[in-house]
């Protein structure tokens, strides 16, 4: 590969980028327009319907993709020419801000609130900004170790899953939970954690094993800089290797998620509960579930060059991913405001802290899935336009401010 082509964007990235960001505004429309969001498990096979189902899970795709994709591109630096003492500042700096911003901005836009006795969730901006830090040092390691560890993590992570902190420790703010427990939860274990007698944080995305995802995605970074024809023939193998172990892992249930599939009332609810792998945190199955498929779309996306209007709307979307973020989560929680207003529901409950808003709640709230689809669309119509308009902006101004934001 000539250095022509480390000199300009790799438009797979970006494309498979958008799109997991277009999926993205799906999962957070549904949490603020659809009716029940609050009140039920949409994966649930024993509550859910098939069409509610599909719309939540195929949004699964979009965290995993997402760490995985900023992992790709912090390699990418270094093939654009940054030393590993900039690169690591940078990571150091970048990964602070996102913390930062996870706790600030994107808080206030999921609550619409600024009572800080909810502090906020611990989200994928919050762990990629973690993952960032940790990378910071990690990429003084020889890239076959970064990539063996990140490995490790995805695949021997769910061998703790019975380490699990006990109910009425460190879920309450009296007695506070311990040390060990506040570290154990940081590292593992999804949760409600009380920062005080009058706050406390939801833990909705612990480190391990994502610190490994975005390892994994650096390491795979280096595939960029071989030949086209194996780059591809890897990428393809890869994904379909990693698709394949999932449903044999998945088939035989005995290792890989926290909880096992089961037989339902019939065969399609059947397969739902095979697809409802653990997110939170996201099971060895989950991730070979989704990042399978991510690495197949990279092989079959590696040659476009980002000129086919399919392609360009993506792309749009994919090369402004935080700007995108956070003015996405506004949309979504403003198109639940304004149509709920609309209807004549009371909206205040749109207005409160997790997890009092599902009490809240007035009945017949939110809406059925087509109303929740068309918001959705209205949001990545609102959306396109913003993100042209930054993306030109950022390319015509290279103040290393914006590389940020």
């Amino acid at each position: 590969m000539g250095a022509e082509r480390l000199n300009r964007r790799i438009y797979s990235v970006d494309f498979l980028r958008g799109v997991v960001m277009m999926i993205m505004l799906l999962d957070h429309t549904r949490d603020f327009v659809h009716a029940g969001s609050l009140m039920s498990d949409p994966t649930d096979p024993a509550t859910t319907t098939i069409p509610l189902f599909f719309t939540r899970w195929i949004t699964h795709y979009c965290a995993p993709t997402f760490v995985f994709l900023s992992g790709v591109s912090i390699y990418l630096q270094k093939l654009k020419g940054k030393s590993n003492s900039e690169l690591s500042i940078f990571l150091l700096t970048r990964g602070l801000w996102l913390i930062f911003l996870e706790f600030t901005v994107v808080r206030t836009g999921f609550v619409f609130n600024f009572d800080y006795s909810f502090f906020g969730m611990m989200q994928v901006i919050w762990v990629i900004g973690a993952s960032m830090v940790i990378m910071a040092a990690l990429i003084y390691l020889p890239v076959r170790v970064v990539g063996v560890i990140g490995v490790a993590m995805i695949a021997l992570h769910n061998l703790a899953d019975h380490i699990q902190v006990p109910p009425g420790t460190a879920f309450e703010a009296n007695p506070p939970p311990d040390l060990s427990q506040v570290i154990w939860m940081l590292l593992h274990q999804s949760g409600l954690l009380p920062l005080s007698q009058m706050s406390g944080i939801f833990i909705a995305y612990p480190l391990i094993p994502w610190i490994g995802v975005m390892a994994a995605g650096y390491a795979l970074g280096t595939i960029y800089t071989w030949e086209a024809a194996p780059r591809r023939k890897w990428l393809f193998a890869l994904g379909i290797g990693s698709t394949i172990l999932f449903l044999a892992l998945r088939f035989i249930n005995v290792y890989g998620d926290l909880v096992p599939w089961s037989a339902q009332a019939s065969p399609a609810f059947t397969f739902l509960s095979f697809l409802n792998t653990t997110k939170y945190p996201p099971s060895l199955l989950f991730l070979l579930m989704t990042l399978g498929p991510a690495m197949i779309v990279l092989a079959a996306t590696d040659a476009i060059d980002g000129k086919a209007l399919w392609q360009r709307i993506a792309i749009v979307y994919g090369r402004v991913p935080m700007f995108y973020y956070i003015v996405h989560i506004f949309v979504a929680h403003g198109f639940g405001v304004l149509l709920n207003y609309l209807a004549g529901h009371d909206v205040s409950y749109l207005f409160v802290n997790f997890p009092q808003n599902a009490q809240a709640a007035p009945p017949g709230y939110g809406f059925g899935l087509p109303v929740t689809y068309a918001a959705w669309v209205a949001g990545l119509l609102i959306l396109f336009p913003l993100c042209r308009w930054y993306g030109n902006f950022k390319q015509r101004n290279k103040h290393w401010l914006l590389s940020y934001l």
